[in-house]
């Protein structure tokens, strides 16, 4: 991990907040000035310790349901599919079928070791997306599960953003 000042970490938590954030503002903020602020924010871009992106309303755009979906893999079978050359690219090429996988990694939790995050417009959506992960692995998966949340619920106590998690992070430095 790359070192990283502690003006670096607030710079991060207010651009976690709001990634528009002028660095003039920011430097008021922060109490320095604005080319100290510029020039560690180009420094954190070049070490690829920041990039922006917008994290939308994803309700607003259309979308009904994130689903969790969580499985295991057959012991034997996957360490086929893992002594294979190209297994790693042949999940690369899968993941990049489907833009509506915004996390996929291995893990551990509820007997599970694998978990993957998507959007879908529609619960048919998510039923069409599953078929096709279980066409595609279904040999290799063990067991599948998925916990379905709906966006239009309303039970939706805070939508899905950095802001609290970057307020968090500055309060306990």
């Amino acid at each position: 991990m790359k070192s990283l000042r502690p003006l670096d970490y607030k710079i991060l938590f207010e651009l976690m907040k709001n990634a528009r954030i002028s660095d003039r503002k920011m430097a008021k903020i922060l109490g320095v000035s604005q080319a100290t602020v510029s020039r560690r924010r180009a420094r954190l871009e070049k070490q690829r310790l920041l990039e922006y992106t917008a994290i939308p309303n994803l309700e607003e755009l259309g979308y009904d349901i994130i689903a969790f979906v969580f499985l295991i893999w057959k012991r034997e079978e996957h360490k086929k599919l893992a002594q294979e050359e190209d297994h790693m690219k042949r999940v690369r090429a899968f993941m990049s079928k489907y833009p509506n996988i915004i996390f996929a990694s291995s893990g551990q939790g509820l007997g599970m070791t694998r978990l993957t995050i998507t959007i879908h417009k529609g619960y048919s959506d998510y039923v069409e997306f599953k078929r096709k992960i279980e066409g595609e692995w279904g040999k290799y998966i063990d067991k599948l599960e998925s916990f379905i949340v709906s966006l239009k619920s309303d039970n939706v106590v805070r939508q899905l953003t950095l802001k609290h998690l970057a307020e968090y992070l500055l309060k306990t430095m």
